[in-house]
């Protein structure tokens, strides 16, 4: 009988480079689950989404290890295929916000046999103009901090991390005037932000049901959240207080689901993907991509 084959990309980097003490016991248990495995550590930026791309054809599974950077770009890689195999999953990163979403143990040994063994997951993926993303997509305070927060400051203080790097930022904040139209394009909010993310995930940042209520991963829809430019040091306390579940709604915050968004503002704004730098745009079309990768879980 012809054996399966697996593509194998990781981030040796990833995280503490845990994956060095691991590396063994991930390819044992591929092989032991009938696979012929392919090993490919990435070598520089964007390599793993070009492996994927590339290579992906010749193989039944891909498995990717790293953070949701190396998560990105293996389904950025699988999105630009015309063929598509499922994608497996270890996580490695500092938050791993997709992971936690799709109960994917965080644990290395258990992710591996979750991605070999266990079944196909239909998800949802965001176009983001030209570009892709798993599960958020964002700008305004805090997104920076995601790329400049130092890997060794991620490592120690995990989420911790981006919310110490996003205070030292606040009083240099502009707030962000942008008109965001959504669904069919009938349905609009304008106004002054200071942040919005479009989420298709559990958690942000680490921080658990910041994104909304009753998240599914395959419903074809994005959780859209906008932050309005507080006024005083009380409504900022309110905007931080609902976010992170400790207040109730406020109006300072606008939430909507949507399949289709578009946001426009008078200057080029710096958004994330991901966690990454997706560049810096005036005018972003974010489509929601149903079911468009198969997601091993556990």
């Amino acid at each position: 009988m012809e054996k399966k084959r697996l593509l194998f990309v990781f981030n040796p980097h990833s995280g503490k480079g845990q994956i060095k003490n691991k590396l063994m016991e991930i390819i044992d248990c591929f092989v032991k689950n009938g696979y012929e495995v392919t090993a490919h550590p990435t070598q520089a930026p964007r390599d793993a989404r070009e492996v994927v791309r590339e290579q992906a054809g010749a193989y039944q599974l891909v498995v990717c290890c790293g953070g949701d950077g190396t998560l990105n770009e293996a389904v950025s890689g699988m999105m630009e295929r015309e063929r598509k195999v499922p994608v497996g999953y270890i996580p490695s990163g500092s938050t791993n916000d997709f992971a936690s979403s799709l109960k994917i143990p965080k644990q290395m040994g258990k992710a591996a046999q979750a991605a070999v063994g266990g079944k196909a997951f239909g998800c949802d993926v965001g176009r983001f103009n030209e570009r892709y993303f798993v599960y958020i997509a964002a700008f305004g305070l805090f997104t920076d901090v995601s790329y400049e927060t130092s890997q060794d400051m991620k490592n120690r203080l995990g989420h911790a991390a981006y919310l110490l790097e996003g205070v030292k930022h606040l009083h240099t904040v502009q707030p962000i005037h942008l008109r965001v139209t959504y669904g069919d394009g009938d349905e609009a909010v304008e106004g002054d932000f200071i942040y919005g993310m479009v989420t298709n995930s559990t958690s942000a940042g680490g921080f658990k049901h910041i994104t909304g209520k009753d998240v599914k991963l395959d419903d074809g829809l994005f959780e859209v959240t906008l932050v309005h430019m507080p006024r005083n040091p009380i409504e900022l306390n309110e905007v931080i207080g609902s976010l992170t579940n400790l207040m109730g709604d406020t109006p300072l915050i606008d939430t909507f689901k949507a399949g289709r968004i578009c946001v426009e503002s008078a200057h080029e704004i710096p958004w994330t993907l991901d966690g990454e730098y997706g560049g810096s745009h005036s005018r972003v079309e974010i489509q929601n991509e149903r079911q468009a990768i198969r997601v091993m879980v556990g």
